[in-house]
């Protein structure tokens, strides 16, 4: 692990895209602070740029960095979920353009996973994470699965966990909005 996550590094600092076992499924991942690697990966995923990717974090401490106004049930979901969730979150800022869903929100994960999370610490700086599939496909649901199509275009794959086989599915999705409404997304 100690080796992937020094070249994983080298290729993120770099403004590059890695392909790496998140605490949901395989994802393709960059800087989500450099608008040319986010550009990059829709182009990879062969995604419209107005379909809004995740940010992984491994630190509740730093969503102030990147989100204005943190509404109070945000703390409360973070802390009570035993399982991956995703919030989308109002109002995000300090990220590019083209990371921003058009209503100013975005979607950021916590990861407790032992790969990303040591990776994230050292970057220190969050991670864009989409599944690695074309967009409209089916998501991978473990190394195998992924395709040729992807794997080549990335530039730095993962060792780590390419062996389990165990099916992973994607994290569950809430949506917080005015007032403390959450929307349940995806289950």
């Amino acid at each position: 692990m100690h080796n992937d996550i020094k070249n994983a590094l080298e290729i993120l600092k770099k403004g590059g895209i890695i392909l790496y076992p998140t605490d949901t499924i395989w994802g393709i991942g960059c800087d989500a602070t450099n608008p040319d690697a986010v550009q990059r990966i829709y182009e990879i995923k062969k995604r419209e740029d107005s379909k809004s990717m995740l940010v992984l974090m491994e630190n509740p401490a730093l969503l102030d960095r990147y989100v204005n106004d943190v509404p109070d049930v945000a703390w409360d979901l973070v802390e009570i979920s035993t399982t991956p969730l995703t919030v989308i979150y109002p109002n995000a800022k300090n990220l590019p353009p083209n990371l921003i869903a058009k209503d100013g929100s975005i979607g950021i994960r916590f990861t407790k996973e032992e790969f990303t999370t040591k990776l994230l610490q050292r970057f220190r700086r969050p991670l864009v994470s989409t599944s690695a599939n074309i967009s409209g496909e089916k998501s991978p649901a473990n190394f195998d699965e992924i395709s040729e199509e992807i794997k080549s275009q990335v530039d730095y794959i993962v060792e780590y966990r390419q062996e389990n086989i165990s099916p992973s599915s994607p994290s569950s999705i809430i949506k917080l909005g005015p007032g403390g409404q959450i929307d349940i997304l995806r289950k």
